[in-house]
């Protein structure tokens, strides 16, 4: 994999997501000079959370229907209730997460992001942490727990919560510069 300021790092999300486990990673990841592109279901702006309020919309660079994983270097997954809950209804979406777990790039998923990890079918067995009220999925879905604020395994980048942002997206830097 590149040094981080070659990188292109694609973050998929919809309405709902928390707004800074979108923007966070995002302004970091670009203060370092990597590429960041967003994809989302349509073109269309989709709006963030800020908890449960309205926060900041963003307009998606592409589809997430044309989103291809040798385009990119890593995927990160925000967060927020309803964005992950309605990704992973979006066959495009899990068959990306899917996608770049196959490839073994760097995914990263904090908070409610590991619904979608969930859904692709890519933890069983591996370790991994999230926003406490879904990690009975991620149990159901095969994950060993961790209570780490962040757990990083092999490929995969987990994180708790909106405050794991900056340690959330050093680890995806380190895990995008190692491989």
């Amino acid at each position: 994999m590149p040094s981080i300021d070659k990188a292109r790092i694609l973050i998929m999300a919809t309405d709902g997501f928390e707004q800074s486990e979108l923007f966070g990673p995002r302004a970091i990841l670009r203060a370092r000079g990597a590429e960041v592109m967003l994809a989302s279901p349509s073109l269309t702006p989709i709006q963030a959370t800020v908890l449960d309020d309205p926060g900041k919309t963003i307009r998606p660079d592409l589809t997430i229907a044309d989103a291809k994983v040798q385009d990119f270097d890593a995927l990160v997954l925000p967060g927020g209730v309803i964005n992950p809950d309605a990704l992973r209804t979006n066959r495009f979406a899990v068959e990306l997460v899917r996608a770049f777990a196959n490839a073994r790039k760097p995914v990263a998923a904090i908070c409610h992001g590991p619904w979608l990890l969930v859904e692709a079918d890519v933890l069983r067995g591996r370790k991994a942490t999230s926003w406490k009220s879904i990690r009975t999925d991620l149990r159901n879905a095969g994950a060993e727990l961790s209570e780490d604020r962040v757990v990083v395994d092999g490929n995969f980048i987990t994180a708790q919560a909106p405050e794991d942002v900056e340690a959330f997206t050093e680890a995806l830097i380190a895990a995008v510069e190692a491989v």
